[in-house]
């Protein structure tokens, strides 16, 4: 399988890895980025990405790919896909799959025209054991009708200044944090509640990467720790005083088409952080944590423990032993079409409830969701 990657960050250098491990004849034969910030990551582990070229249609002209994976800032993703799609490719792409929502009804017209089957999205959480038990469970009717959700995703101060050092602290090149990086969690538990949000309410801002906390102001000149983690393209020293324009904390409310309900929060200094949740059912409950690594179920009726477990996970998976999954799973459906626990449409869905959050936080307004599904409908080519 001869692979080409558009944008070789951190994240594509890494995942050439583990998808070169998954199968022998993965082969990355050329990459285009001005600066591949993850290539020092495959060179360090043994993974070739062939040639570099000048750009994506010149490698499209003469690499003669199989697969096509899209790693470039959020913001060239749609651009990258189109150039891929018209010329017949099946792409995988990370996540978030695009940055607005005109950005996204345009993939969606392109999905309509080309089919979902080329997209690939790399929500890698579909495919974490704890979320594949989360569905059992619900599955097997031990939640029954899912009442409310309570969930979140805690990012520790190093990881959290990391997004205010890099290019990601621009909602014009990420499309926003929430959007960014909370699009993963905000899938899963659409897939639990398995239809639609229509009302968000949101409130966020940035109280913790501000000047008059940094560690200077309180005598303290260690600034080892906010500078731990790398930033890549448009890197940047500073941390409180950053530029961007990026919250670091953010809390939503989220009403779905069967009147259950979500409440999701996220902040980027949490020291002892957790991504966690709480699916709360009519007939039992499901909490677990992808960091703290247990999962329980608990009945209702009798407080019966029905699930009580823990996980280990490989040193090499970035995300509790679901990026081997992954690519283990994609591999299969490249080769014999195997079906995927996740699709662009959901990517596509999950980005659309991120940007409404946003939309909720800047207008303090109570966002409802009918108008954007109807024209998400209409540019899928969907009739009712």
């Amino acid at each position: 399988m001869r692979v080409g990657i558009v944008g070789l960050g951190f994240r594509l250098g890494y995942l050439a890895r583990v998808f070169s491990l998954a199968s022998d004849d993965f082969e990355v034969v050329g990459y285009v980025d001005p600066e591949p910030a993850g290539l020092p990551y495959a060179q360090e582990h043994g993974v070739s990405v062939g040639k570099a070229y000048d750009s994506l249609e010149d490698m499209l002209d003469k690499a003669e790919l199989d697969l096509l994976m899209v790693g470039s800032p959020n913001h060239l993703h749609l651009e990258h896909i189109r150039i891929g799609l018209d010329r017949g490719l099946k792409i995988f792409t990370e996540k978030p799959v695009v940055t607005t929502i005109e950005d996204t009804m345009t993939l969606a017209e392109l999905i309509g025209k080309h089919g979902p089957d080329q997209l690939m999205v790399g929500l890698v959480l579909r495919y974490a054991p704890l979320y594949v038990d989360l569905r059992r469970a619900q599955a097997e009717g031990q939640l029954g009708d899912i009442v409310s959700i309570e969930a979140s995703e805690t990012i520790p101060p190093y990881h959290g200044a990391f997004f205010m050092r890099d290019w990601r602290r621009y909602e014009k090149y990420s499309g926003s944090f929430m959007l960014e990086k909370c699009c993963h969690d905000i899938d899963l538990y659409n897939g639990v509640m398995g239809c639609r949000p229509v009302s968000v309410a949101s409130f966020g801002g940035r109280r913790s990467f501000v000047p008059k906390n940094a560690p200077a102001e309180s005598g303290i000149n260690d600034m080892e720790v906010y500078h731990r983690k790398p930033s890549g393209w448009m890197g940047t020293d500073k941390v409180f005083d950053s530029d961007g324009d990026i919250i670091d904390y953010q809390m939503a409310l989220v009403q779905y088409e069967n009147g259950a309900a979500l409440t999701f929060h996220t902040n980027l200094n949490v020291p002892d952080d957790f991504r966690r949740f709480a699916v709360i059912g009519a007939k039992g409950m499901a909490e677990g944590d992808f960091i703290r690594n247990y999962f329980k179920v608990t009945d209702a009726r009798t407080k019966e423990r029905l699930e009580d477990k823990t996980y280990q996970t490989s040193e090499l998976s970035q995300h509790y032993g679901a990026d081997e999954q992954m690519a283990e799973d994609i591999l299969k459906h490249l080769k014999e079409g195997a079906p995927l626990p996740v699709s662009v449409t959901d990517a596509l869905e999950a980005g659309l409830l991120a940007l409404s959050m946003d939309e909720a936080m800047r207008t303090r307004s109570v966002v409802d969701m009918a108008p954007i599904w109807q024209r998400f409908d209409k540019a899928l080519g969907r009739t009712s």
